[in-house]
């Protein structure tokens, strides 16, 4: 186990290394900003309209739930540990600085994520039950001819099963437990069976049932975290300033070595805050294309734009409030790599009276990782359909849901490396794939503005 840990950590390290992934997302996010003039900037307001005012395309519209519904499964997916422990361990190994890097990541993201729900609505079919089925698996071969397009969306649906049951999965199911035996002591098994059957009763309703719970829970835990964080920087506003300061200079100067912290150069402030700015908001990895195909929309434009939101939401919002707690309690002063885990945990404790930090920690973590699991049932099923058909799909529910109680129970140290690998190697054809279809999307998404989005306000259409 040790030699698989050890091989898993080094392939880990060359995938989301500085001379592949990383530049790679980067780039790609930054010529999709520069292909689409700046989408995400001049049609911020138009996407958060959609999204949560006008929330609906209508009964009438293609597909199967609403595109609110598709834009919460998004976030449940990616609202996860990732936003608690991922940037807790971006801080621990890149200083302050990579938070900069997260919000850079977060920001050409936006344009990344919106390419995929285009192409993922664009290129969407139904399957065998009548559901729409789309997303990265779809767009590759159908939009790349050849063997090529055949071989990358292959290639995207095997990794996308595989990651499903690490990121999607165990590791969520082990972080819940785990919190929640070290904070109430209630054992792991318990707590194991519980949120197996929970998540059983959603996933095998299907799409339709996991969007109707992920719209009704999403923002009440998204707000509810937000809150507890703004109640840190209350109780401590006079180093707030500072700790915005901190992240800008440490981005380009590096961080010295300051308490329990061993210090980090520039190098490892990128690194560590675009990979875990990624593992926060999947930006690149594809994913985004699989819920979006399921959405009741008229256009492929207007669910790319309720989409590219969730980026935002994730990244520049609860991100950024989970960095401030932590800087601004100096928690990330306690310890390296080892503590990380912790830092979270220590900075609401630190920054809130009574035991209020340790309830909304482990209740964050809770409903974060809870939602997540949905959101990657959707995806790997999706994945399962591209492969094998719909015959498969109430099989991977069962194994999906069996595999939450596995790794409830079990000490699962190697999954995190393995779901880094399966991330990476999700993301390696997908990225391939908009860079190739990419003028598509610059085309449609031309002809759509030029003539008007329809029913918005006027002010939205001229933002």
């Amino acid at each position: 186990m040790e030699s698989l840990e050890t091989f898993l950590s080094d392939v880990s390290g060359f995938v989301w290394g500085p001379w592949l992934l990383i530049p790679l997302l980067l780039l790609t996010g930054l010529y999709l900003t520069i292909l689409l003039r700046g989408v995400q900037f001049r049609h911020f307001k138009l996407a958060f309209w959609l999204a949560f005012i006008k929330r609906s395309d209508g009964a009438d519209s293609e597909g199967d739930i609403a595109h609110y519904q598709a834009l919460t499964t998004a976030l449940a997916a990616t609202v996860g540990v990732g936003n608690i422990a991922g940037v807790a361990t971006a801080i621990a190994l890149g200083g302050p600085g990579a938070v900069f890097w997260m919000w850079c990541t977060g920001l050409v993201g936006m344009a990344t994520k919106y390419s995929e729900a285009f192409l993922g609505v664009r290129f969407r079919r139904k399957d065998a039950a009548g559901e729409q089925s789309g997303g990265p698996m779809h767009y590759l071969r159908e939009g790349i001819k050849g063997r090529l397009g055949w071989f990358l969306g292959g290639f995207f649906a095997i990794a996308g099963v595989l990651a499903s049951f690490g990121i999607g999965n165990m590791v969520q199911a082990n972080t819940v437990t785990s919190n929640v035996e070290s904070e109430w002591g209630v054992h792991t098994w318990v707590t194991g069976l519980i949120i197996t059957v929970l998540a059983a009763l959603v996933i095998l309703g299907g799409i339709k049932a996991i969007g109707r719970i992920t719209a009704l829970f999403v923002p009440i835990m998204i707000v509810f975290y937000i809150l507890g964080a703004l109640g840190v920087l209350a109780f401590n506003i006079g180093e707030l300033p500072g700790a915005v300061g901190l992240i800008f200079t440490d981005a380009f100067t590096g961080t010295s070595a300051t308490g329990g912290f061993v210090g980090a150069g520039v190098a490892a402030a990128i690194r560590y805050g675009v990979a875990r700015g990624i593992f926060s908001n999947e930006s690149g990895l594809g994913t985004g294309g699989i819920a979006a195909a399921a959405a009741k929309t008229t256009h492929p434009v207007r669910q790319a734009l309720v989409s590219m939101t969730q980026t935002f939401i994730d990244t520049l919002v609860v991100v950024s409030f989970t960095a401030l707690a932590i800087i601004v309690t100096d928690a990330w002063k306690s310890g390296g790599e080892d503590e990380a885990a912790t830092f979270t945990a220590l900075a609401f404790d630190e920054g809130l009276p009574g035991d209020w930090g340790s309830i909304i920690v482990t209740f964050g973590v809770l409903f974060f990782a809870f939602s997540t699991l949905l959101g990657w049932s959707y995806y790997g099923e999706r994945c399962m359909e591209y492969l094998f058909g719909r015959k498969a799909v109430l099989p991977y529910r069962l194994f999906f849901i069996g595999m939450i109680y596995v790794g409830s129970v079990s000490t699962i140290t190697v999954v995190w490396n393995f779901s880094d690998v399966m991330n990476g190697l999700m993301a390696l054809p997908n990225l391939v794939g908009l860079l190739i279809l990419s003028p598509l999307v610059w085309r449609e998404t031309r002809s759509y503005f030029k003539h008007g989005p329809q029913e918005e306000p006027s002010d939205a259409i001229k933002t």
